[in-house]
């Protein structure tokens, strides 16, 4: 878990010092896109291993003063970063660019998670319409060898009596 975790640290530090490479000459948001990208999916890592651990292992491993302390100043430290970077996206690209940038990524993520909630209630009227359908068949099924038996049946008595 800790190796994970310092895989979204490392991506978001990489994105970061990217960042700080390229925003002076950057011409629009757009040459630093890969960039944010990296940022955010770095800091999601983080949150994700974060919210795991406080879950998971024995006490010594969520209460240790190690972990604890490399996980509350990791937070700090990316918090400061973040801050940093929209107020350079600011300073370079105009005030309010970044909480854009932050808007719409917030915006498209719960129009995602909209559209999966959704996709998943027609998968569920699909297999319930499924299911009544394989459910008429069976019944239908049993009445049509019911009827059969029964047409049978009164074929044998008629022929045998």
């Amino acid at each position: 878990m800790i190796a994970e975790t310092l895989a979204g640290i490392s991506l978001f530090k990489a994105a970061v010092d990217g960042i700080k490479g390229t925003i002076g000459t950057a011409k629009d948001v757009g040459e630093i896109a890969g960039f944010l990208d990296k940022l955010f999916e770095g800091e999601n890592q983080v949150q994700q291993q974060r919210n795991k651990r406080s879950g998971v292992g024995g006490l010594g491993d969520q209460f240790g003063v190690t972990n604890v302390a490399r996980e509350v100043i990791d937070a700090k430290l990316a918090k400061e970063q973040m801050q940093e970077i929209a107020a350079m996206v600011d300073m370079r690209f105009g005030h309010g660019t970044w909480a854009s940038i932050v808007a719409e990524r917030a915006k498209r993520i719960q129009e995602a998670k909209q559209a999966e909630i959704e996709r998943r209630k027609q998968e569920a009227i699909k297999y319930a319409q499924m299911q009544e359908v394989i459910v008429h068949s069976i019944v239908a099924l049993l009445a049509a060898v019911a009827i059969a038996l029964g047409i049978a049946s009164m074929i044998y008595f008629a022929s045998g009596s």
